[in-house]
């Protein structure tokens, strides 16, 4: 029997970095991105992003942040506007 490691059985190194350095793939993106021509550039960064999917929770809690804020900025404009007099 042999002492190395056959060929078959080696792990792969290439994603190894990525999976340590999650802005290696960004960095990688910009540098593509940098070579792009000016149409091709608005062309890829024009393109919509699709809505994230969100749980029941999290979309609950969403919920309640704009109704928090809704109530916070209405309590605000009273405030100014009862000062105002």
């Amino acid at each position: 029997m042999s002492a190395r490691t056959p060929l078959s059985r080696a792990t792969p190194t290439r994603d190894v970095t990525s999976a340590l350095d999650p802005q290696a793939q960004e960095r990688a993106e910009d540098e593509l991105i940098m070579h792009l021509e000016r149409d091709q550039f608005v062309a890829e960064t024009s393109r919509p992003v699709p809505r994230a999917p969100l749980g029941a929770w999290a979309s609950g809690s969403l919920w309640a942040l704009r109704v928090f804020v809704v109530v916070v900025s209405l309590m605000v404009i009273y405030t100014f506007v009862d000062q105002l007099h």
